[in-house]
């Protein structure tokens, strides 16, 4: 993935929060952006974004209990899943906004 996708995608992510979950604070960490209730505490996170070669991972820290209908989160792990970012549209087409405000509303 070229820097102008990426930088294109993590900026409609930025804006995609702002609008659904303005009460998240967001702080740079791991090489991307943590999303938490409480700046600074960790374990307030609802999850962040990060960006790879070939995409940008939007991440939920308890994406296991997120419903998922369409099977667009990815991972198999005990509490985390993610979605694969490859361009802007699919912030939409996977359904970011629907997983951000339900990992909100888990508190």
């Amino acid at each position: 993935m070229d820097e102008t996708t990426q930088a294109a995608i993590i900026d409609a992510l930025e804006e995609m929060v702002a609008e659904v979950a303005p009460e998240l604070h967001g702080r740079h960490m791991y090489g991307g952006q943590m999303l938490e209730h409480e700046a600074g505490v960790a374990a307030t996170a609802v999850g962040g974004y990060f960006g790879y070669n070939a995409h940008v991972s939007f991440e939920f820290s308890h994406g296991a209990r997120l419903s998922d209908p369409n099977g667009h989160l990815e991972g198999k792990g005990k509490a985390r899943r993610h979605v694969k970012l490859r361009s802007v549209a699919d912030i939409k087409a996977k359904g970011c906004a629907g997983f951000l405000a339900q990992a909100v509303a888990l508190g």
